[in-house]
């Protein structure tokens, strides 16, 4: 049986079998399920199914299997549950069921995680889409600085196919707001296109022309949301015979002028607010503010809500061409990757053993999850001497300013989109992994820590 098979039908049968699915989806390395009653997922024995990292209990189920992997074994449930990855079985949970499910978002509703989470969902979809073009802005980009001539026609074809996503992100952004607010996605496509329409800088307002892009990707997301808000309800007085018609042109009309007038203004002010703001505290907080924020940054990605970041990282790169952010919390992974080789190197349990060779490859190419699931979370000390060995990189990072000039990936796969100071950038990571090493080795770990490794 093929791993993704047996993964599928044994977490199939953890979580209360197939009927108690009503959503299969993931993102880079989690499978994330949607159950009509959470009573029924042992999540104990989720835990011990051998291939998962770990399991997280949010809004969804998110169950940590690693990049690539998580991939077929969400094909594979779809096939077993007769759901499409993303389908929702609308089916009604009973009443027991809802409560406990209610229980599980009481004690994760907090605004700022619900924030994160929104934010989140609307840039996951994207992640593939950005780490490719990313990779072939960079690679693209490295052989310029090389000296290679750009007017070259496989130079251009590299920078046409790699810069693709970034001239439309805001179309794709307002399809995901407005789909994950409930909202006709088209409708937030459209919102996407207000705010980044080239044709804007021919318009005047008031005596002064338009710009393209002003308020961002935040503009873009407010826009959806409200596009989403206003046509649900536009719908509930709009007669059935002619909602087609009315609900959207009312929609769109009323959000366009909206977001011409007041959102993308204020969208402005917001964003050049955030990253003059951590331009600034980079700036002025140097190495200090550089530990601090790698050194924090693992408990967000703990929780799932890293993805909330991308947003800020994208205007950086809009209003700068670089992000200076990326390059300090990458260093995160890499102090995670120093502690579990500190690990590895003084247990004798073969488990961990096998576990940490499994994380360490995707580790050093910066998806940090399944050695966070698997080995530094569940044995305490080491997560926190994994913190503090991304600080001392997050600490070297922000010393040496370096940015990149893309997103969506980290560790060694971020070398080439670093602007320029490639050098720096990984001598940043080999501090990370010698400190994270270091802390670990003398003081965060010891062997019958690894009888928490079942």
């Amino acid at each position: 049986m093929r791993k993704e098979e047996r993964l599928a039908k044994e977490i199939i049968e953890k979580v209360g079998g197939a009927s108690n699915i009503s959503q299969v989806a993931h993102c880079m390395t989690r499978l994330r399920l949607q159950m009509k009653d959470t009573s029924k997922a042992n999540i104990a024995e989720i835990k011990a199914i051998e291939g998962v990292m770990g399991v997280i209990e949010d809004d969804t189920l998110q169950i940590v299997i690693g990049p690539g992997l998580v991939n077929k074994v969400a094909l594979e449930m779809n096939t077993l549950t007769g759901l499409a990855v993303g389908e929702v079985d609308e089916e009604e949970f009973d009443d027991l069921a809802m409560i406990k499910h209610n229980e599980i978002r009481s004690k994760n509703n907090t605004p700022f995680k619900n924030l994160l989470r929104k934010i989140g969902n609307i840039f996951i979809p994207l992640i593939p889409a950005l780490v490719a073009s990313g990779i072939i802005n960079g690679a693209a980009n490295f052989a310029k600085n090389a000296g290679v001539d750009p007017t070259e026609t496989w130079m251009q074809l590299l920078l046409f196919m790699g810069g693709g996503i970034f001239a439309y992100l805001g179309v794709l952004v307002g399809w995901n707001t407005a789909k994950e607010f409930g909202g006709t996605p088209a409708l937030g496509a459209v919102a996407g296109i207000f705010v980044f329409n080239p044709a804007l800088a021919t318009v005047e307002l008031f005596g002064e022309a338009l710009q393209p892009g002003r308020g961002g990707l935040f503009a873009v997301i407010f826009a959806a949301w409200l596009m989403a808000i206003t046509e649900k309800r536009v719908r509930k007085f709009i007669p059935n015979a002619v909602d087609i018609i009315l609900t959207p042109l009312i929609t769109v009309l009323f959000v366009g002028f909206l977001t011409l007038l007041l959102i993308q203004p204020i969208g402005g002010y917001f964003t050049a607010g955030i990253t003059n703001g951590i331009n600034a505290i980079i700036e002025y907080g140097g190495v200090f503010a550089g530990f601090i924020l790698a050194g924090t940054f693992l408990p967000l990605v703990m929780v799932g809500l890293h993805h909330g970041l991308t947003p800020i990282h994208m205007e950086l790169i809009s209003s700068t061409g670089v992000t200076i952010l990326l390059p300090i919390l990458a260093m995160a992974g890499a102090g995670q990757v120093g502690a579990a080789i500190a690990i590895f190197v003084k247990t004798k349990n073969k488990k961990l053993k096998n576990v940490i060779k499994g994380g360490l490859p995707v580790g050093f190419l910066g998806i940090g999850e399944p050695l966070l699931y698997g080995v530094t979370l569940p044995l305490g000390r080491p997560f926190l001497t994994a913190c503090l060995g991304g600080a001392m990189g997050g600490a070297f990072q922000a010393f040496a300013k370096t940015a990149s000039t893309g997103i969506g990936v980290s560790g060694l796969s971020l070398i080439p989109l670093i602007d320029g100071k490639y050098v720096m950038y990984f001598l940043g990571l080999l501090v990370a992994y010698a400190f994270g090493f270091i802390f670990t080795y003398l003081f965060g770990f010891n062997e019958e820590m690894a009888d928490n490794i079942k």
